[in-house]
C-alpha cells in the first residue's frame, strides 16, 4: 500500500533534498541542457501538486546521478499552496495540476516574477471506491450527487441510478483546498472549482490518507491521480465515469486520456518554472533535461506520458524561454 516514491513520506509541507536513486524506470541519458555534468552545481527549489511530485522527484533524482553537486528539493504544498511560494520568488519551479489560476498570475505579476507553463505529463484523475462496492460506472450527475455542496447523498442508497441493493453509508476522502485535484475535479463535477460538500474527510496533501481510508471503509469513496490509483490497484476499485457526450462508461488509462474518451477528468499536469531563473544553470539544464527524459521516466513511476505533439510543445517552450 505504501507508495514507493519517498515523497510521499513527507509532510504536505515537506521538503526532500535529492540524492538518491529513483525508483522509476531507467534511463541511460544523462543530458542536462548542453552542460557536463561537472558544469553544474547550484541548488534548485521546487514545490507544488502532490500529484506531480513523485513524477518531478523521480526526474530530479536521475538528474542528480548525472548532476551530483546540483542540491534539488522538492516539497508538495499543494498546487495553490506551492504558487503562494513561487509567486513571491520563495521557489524556482512549481509544481502543478492545473494551469495558473489569474489571481495567482496576479500576484507573480506584482513580485516581477515572470513564468511559463510546461506540460510534462497527462492525468486521468481517478475516482476510488472499496472493492466491496458494486457500482462499477458513475456519471458525472451520481458524482454530483455525492460530493456536491448542498445537501449530498449520505448512502449509496441515495445515489439515483446507482446499485439500489448497495445501502452503505457514503464516507468520502479527498484532498484539500489548495490542491489543484481539488480545483479541477471540483470545477469538472460541481460545475465551480472549489465548491464541494464540507462532509468529507479532508486529507490535504497526503493522497496515502485516501487509500487507506476508502480502503477501510465498505462505503468509501476517495479521488486522486492515476498514479497513486496504479500504485494501489489491488487495494481499491476505480470507477468508470460515463462519458457526458457518447453515454459510454469509461476507464481511467493511458490510452482514454490521450485519446480524448476519459472525460471530464482526463487532465494535464505541469511545471511552471520562473523564466529569468530559467535562461540561467542549473534550472537551464534541468528543466531541459525534464522534458527531454519525462516520456521515458514517467511510466516506471505510474504517470502518462505525453503524445508526440505535446512532447514536440514543451520542447519548443523550453527552446523558446532559453533552455
Amino acid at each position: 500500500m505504501i507508495f514507493c516514491k519517498s515523497i510521499l513520506a513527507i509532510s504536505c509541507c515537506g521538503v526532500i533534498a535529492l540524492g538518491v536513486a529513483a525508483c522509476g524506470s531507467s534511463d541511460d541519458s544523462t543530458a542536462s541542457g548542453g552542460s557536463s555534468a561537472s558544469d553544474l552545481s547550484g541548488s534548485i527549489r521546487i514545490d507544488g501538486s502532490s500529484t506531480v511530485g513523485p513524477l518531478t522527484q523521480a526526474v530530479a533524482e536521475k538528474f542528480n546521478e548525472a548532476n551530483p553537486d546540483v542540491d534539488v528539493s522538492v516539497g508538495v504544498a499543494g498546487t495553490g499552496g506551492g504558487f503562494e511560494k513561487f509567486c513571491v520568488g520563495e521557489t524556482d519551479v512549481n509544481d502543478a495540476s492545473r494551469e495558473i489560476e489569474p489571481e495567482e498570475a496576479k500576484i507573480c505579476k506584482q513580485h516581477n516574477i515572470p513564468y511559463e507553463g510546461i506540460q510534462i505529463a497527462n492525468d486521468a484523475l481517478t475516482v476510488v471506491v472499496n472493492p466491496a462496492n458494486p457500482n462499477d460506472c458513475l456519471s458525472v450527475d451520481q458524482l454530483a450527487q455525492i460530493w456536491g455542496p448542498d445537501n449530498p447523498a449520505s448512502s449509496w442508497s441515495d445515489v439515483k441510478g446507482a446499485d439500489s441493493s448497495f445501502s452503505a453509508s457514503i464516507d468520502r476522502f479527498g484532498p484539500g483546498t489548495t490542491s489543484g485535484t481539488f480545483d479541477f475535479f471540483t470545477g469538472a463535477i460541481n460545475g465551480e472549482e472549489g465548491v464541494q460538500t464540507k462532509d468529507y474527510n479532508n486529507v490535504g496533501e497526503n493522497d496515502n490518507q485516501t487509500v487507506t481510508g476508502v480502503e477501510g471503509s465498505e462505503g468509501g469513496i476517495g479521488y486522486f491521480g492515476y498514479s497513486y490509483y496504479k500504485e494501489n490497484a489491488t487495494q481499491l476499485k476505480a470507477l468508470e465515469i460515463k462519458n457526458p457526450d457518447t453515454g459510454k462508461c469509461v476507464a481511467p488509462s493511458p490510452e482514454t486520456v490521450q485519446d480524448g474518451s476519459y472525460v471530464p477528468l482526463g487532465r494535464p499536469l505541469f511545471i511552471y518554472p520562473n523564466t529569468d531563473t530559467v535562461t540561467k544553470d542549473p534550472l537551464k539544464g534541468f528543466v531541459s533535461y525534464y522534458v527531454d527524459n519525462v516520456n521515458s521516466i514517467a511510466p516506471g513511476v505510474g504517470f502518462i506520458t505525453l503524445t508526440d505533439q505535446q512532447l514536440s510543445k514543451a520542447q519548443s517552450t523550453v527552446q523558446s524561454i532559453g533552455g
